[in-house]
C-alpha cells in the first residue's frame, strides 16, 4: 500500500536551490562588506581549526560570491592555493572577480555541485571548508564523503552552520512569519533547512558517521549587527532567495503585509546601539 503524504524530493529541492542563487547572487556579493563584519570572527575561527596557514591548499565548498575564500587566500600567501566550489556558475563569477581585483592569483573557481566532489582529484587537499553551505545539502554524508575522498590523510574538514531557530531569531522569525501566512507544511523528512544541523551533537554525529576523527565542535555567539531593523529587512529580502521562494503563491498584497509584520517583529532587536539580531553558529572540524 502506497502512502499518500508528499516525498522530499532532493532533484527539484537543487534545482530550486539555484535558481534561488542565481537570482541573489549580485545582492551576496554587494552585501559583502556586512557578511565580512558579521562572520569575520567565526571564519577566523574555524581556518584556525581546520589548520589553515601559509602554503595550504584548500577546498571551499559552496563557497558563494567568496567572502569567506577571500579571507582563505590572504591567509595561505602565493605558495597555497584555494578552490572555490558552488552550484551557481552566477554567484562564483562575483567571487572570481574578486579575486581578480584583489590582486589574488591563488585562487581558482569551479562550478560544482558540493555532493559531487568525487569528481576532484582524490587526496588534493590539506583543508575543506564550508560556510554556512552543508545546510543546503539533502545529502549530507555524500557531501562529506567527497570532502574526504578530496582530503590528504590527516587533512581537516571544517564546516560552519547556524544553531538553532531559537538562537537564531535574526533568521527564524522571518521563516515563521511567512510559514504561517503562506500556510506552508512542516518541512518533509530529509529536506534540509537553515537549522537542521543545529542542535545538540547533530554536527558533531554528522561528522563521526562521515568516518571523521578527533571530531572538535565550538558554538559561536555571532549577532548580526546594523544600524536599524529596517537595514536587516532590506538585507534579507535582497539576499535570502528562500524567503521569496517561499511568499511565491501570495498575492503581492499579501506579501507587503508579511513583510511589515516581519519588519515590526525584528524592531524587537533594535536598542540604543542599533540593531542586534540574535545569531549562534556551530563550528564542527574533524580529521581524515
Amino acid at each position: 500500500m502506497t502512502s499518500d503524504k508528499p516525498k522530499f524530493d532532493p532533484v527539484r529541492y537543487k534545482q530550486t536551490t539555484l535558481q534561488q542563487w542565481e537570482s541573489a547572487a549580485e545582492a551576496w556579493h554587494r552585501w559583502g562588506p556586512l557578511l565580512s563584519d558579521w562572520l569575520g570572527k567565526p571564519t577566523e575561527m574555524m581556518l584556525d581549526m581546520a589548520g589553515i596557514g601559509t602554503g595550504s591548499r584548500v577546498l571551499d565548498v559552496a563557497a558563494g560570491a567568496g567572502d569567506q575564500t577571500m579571507v582563505v587566500a590572504s591567509r595561505i600567501g602565493p605558495s597555497g592555493r584555494v578552490l572555490a566550489t558552488d552550484l551557481s556558475p552566477g554567484i562564483l563569477e562575483f567571487a572570481a572577480a574578486r579575486a581578480r581585483e584583489a590582486g589574488l592569483n591563488n585562487v581558482d573557481t569551479c562550478e560544482l555541485d558540493g555532493e559531487s566532489l568525487t569528481d576532484l582529484e582524490p587526496g588534493s587537499f590539506d583543508a575543506v571548508i564550508s560556510r554556512v553551505g552543508m545546510i543546503y545539502f539533502p545529502d549530507q554524508q555524500r557531501a562529506l564523503a567527497g570532502m574526504r575522498h578530496a582530503l590528504k590523510d590527516g587533512g581537516k574538514v571544517a564546516a560552519m552552520v547556524y544553531s538553532t531557530a531559537e538562537k537564531n531569531a535574526f533568521f527564524s522569525v522571518p521563516v515563521s512569519i511567512i510559514r504561517r501566512r503562506a500556510m506552508l507544511p512542516p518541512p518533509l523528512p530529509g529536506q534540509p533547512g537553515p537549522f537542521s544541523l543545529g542542535g545538540d551533537k547533530v554536527l558533531e554525529e554528522v561528522f563521526i558517521e562521515a568516518g571523521f576523527t578527533d571530531v572538535k565542535v565550538e558554538v559561536v555567539d555571532a549577532p548580526l549587527r546594523l544600524e536599524t531593523a529596517a537595514e536587516c529587512l532590506q538585507f534579507e529580502k535582497e539576499s535570502f532567495g528562500a524567503l521569496h521562494q517561499m511568499l511565491s503563491n501570495l498575492s503581492d498584497e499579501e506579501k507587503d503585509q508579511a513583510w511589515q509584520e516581519i519588519d515590526e517583529s525584528l524592531r524587537e532587536f533594535e536598542g540604543e546601539d542599533g540593531f542586534r539580531g540574535p545569531c549562534e553558529l556551530v563550528i564542527a572540524v574533524g580529521t581524515k
